[in-house]
């Protein structure tokens, strides 16, 4: 479980309501650090959003899966809506739910409601940080795996993240130099930020990531070490 007490969840998209005590109907009381919650805050982190009223908690992707993995973690009862963006009308999923204690405490790690252009460090338990980042990477990142045209049967492996903000990558790339000895290389992609790890990183980064078969993930990004050629 995220928390160590049951969930809000709440009936009928009425967000924020009161409901009996009972398995998944009432409020969090005391907030800890699980595998679980460190996921979530990293697809809060990318794709989610503070709202300014100081208690909603808004998480958006075009991935269903992600959305009703997102919602299972929390053990949220609300409905998972859907919107489209932009002139190519692409659709999007989306969820929403109301819960103070769970918004301050997104504050309290370093998470604003305008985190876009604010983000840049975060308060993540180095226990937990690769939980995070899987969180980060399934939200807005990706592996890459292609073979080389130059070199025969030469494989090419890349890990990448992204985000708007340089610092936040930077902060990112020192955590895992720290706690796995290697270095990312970061650089202005298109309208973004990214923070690759080539094949050798990457090689020891994606075992932590994904080291427990049973740990929440985006399944699609998962099943791309399956193709992963070890020489």
């Amino acid at each position: 479980m995220v928390y160590k007490k049951v969930a809000l969840a709440c009936r009928g998209g009425e967000i924020g309501r009161r409901m009996k005590r009972g398995p998944y109907k009432k409020f969090y009381q005391d907030l800890e650090w699980t595998p679980d919650l460190a996921y979530i805050v990293g697809l809060i982190t990318t794709d989610g959003c503070l709202s300014s009223d100081k208690r909603h908690i808004d998480f958006t992707s075009k991935d269903i899966a992600l959305i009703k993995t997102f919602k299972k973690c929390l053990h949220l009862n609300n409905n998972i809506t859907t919107k489209t963006s932009g002139s190519s009308n692409k659709l999007y999923f989306r969820i929403q739910f109301g819960n103070v204690r769970f918004y301050r405490w997104l504050l309290k790690i370093g998470l604003t409601a305008n985190k876009t252009k604010t983000i840049s460090k975060l308060n993540i338990p180095d226990k937990y940080f690769f939980d995070f980042l899987r969180g980060h990477l399934d939200g807005d990142g990706y592996i890459r795996i292609f073979m080389d045209k130059v070199y025969p049967n030469s494989q090419r492996l890349y890990t990448i993240f992204l985000s708007y903000n340089n610092s936040h990558l930077k902060w990112l790339s020192s955590i895992t130099n720290r706690l796995l000895g290697i270095d990312g290389f970061i650089r202005y992609g298109t309208r973004v930020w990214q923070l690759t790890y080539a094949r050798k990183e990457s090689l020891i980064l994606l075992p932590k990531i994904y080291y427990n078969d049973h740990a929440p993930c985006l399944e699609r990004k998962k099943v791309l070490l399956n193709n992963i050629k070890h020489y």
